[in-house]
């Protein structure tokens, strides 16, 4: 075999080889599940391994499938730097947060709306580390208790504690002046036994010498 036939088989048994071996995969690490109140502000972390040094042409990709499984929706998109949004229910409401260096694309969603019910993915590609697995996060928003509610929650309890406190002075006080009514009727009766007592000494006194 001449030269440049053997070199070309060795070429081509390369690009064969590299075609069976699988790429290396980056592994996305997420919470599975989280709650936030609406209203308020989520953080929402992502992070990453990989084999291959960190690249230039790493990209992280944030999307958003609503609840009712339609189409996913772009929230969020990162190469060397952070870009921004088309317009959607996310624009203007999402903020990088990660640092690549530590591994770290998490992103901060502002304002949570009811709306932002779903499933959010985020995906990392290193070149040459482009496969893995996506990771995901599924978010769910509870409705805040207004202040209006709060306040009637607080009346409600404070009316019965006020109402339970006076009612417990009352039966203090009724017992206490029931208390001193029976002393005062003793005390009377107590008195008046010791007057006829005295009554019926002095009447036994003064018949004696009437009897002599």
């Amino acid at each position: 075999m001449d030269g440049p036939s053997w070199l070309g088989a060795v070429l081509f048994l390369g690009v064969q080889l590299r075609a069976l071996w699988p790429a290396a995969a980056v592994e996305v690490h997420t919470s599975k599940e989280v709650d936030a109140v609406n209203g308020t502000n989520l953080r929402l972390k992502c992070t990453f391994s990989t084999s291959s040094p960190i690249s230039q042409s790493l990209s992280v990709t944030w999307n958003f499938q609503p609840e009712d499984l339609s189409s996913h929706e772009p929230v969020f998109y990162y190469l060397k730097e952070p870009y921004k949004l088309s317009p959607g229910r996310f624009k203007e409401r999402v903020t990088w947060d990660g640092n690549i260096e530590r591994n770290d694309v998490s992103i901060i969603i502002w304002n949570l709306q009811p709306t932002d019910n779903g499933t959010f993915t985020c995906q990392v590609k290193n070149p040459p580390d482009i496969n893995g697995k996506i990771g995901e996060v599924r978010l769910r928003v509870v409705q805040k208790v207004h202040f209006s509610e709060i306040h009637f929650l607080a009346v409600t309890i404070g009316s019965a504690c006020v109402l339970m406190i006076i009612v417990v002075t009352v039966v203090i006080i009724c017992r206490h002046h029931r208390k001193k009514a029976q002393e005062k009727r003793i005390e009377v009766a107590d008195t008046e036994f010791r007057e006829k007592e005295n009554l019926k000494i002095r009447e036994e006194k003064e018949a004696s010498p009437l009897e002599d």
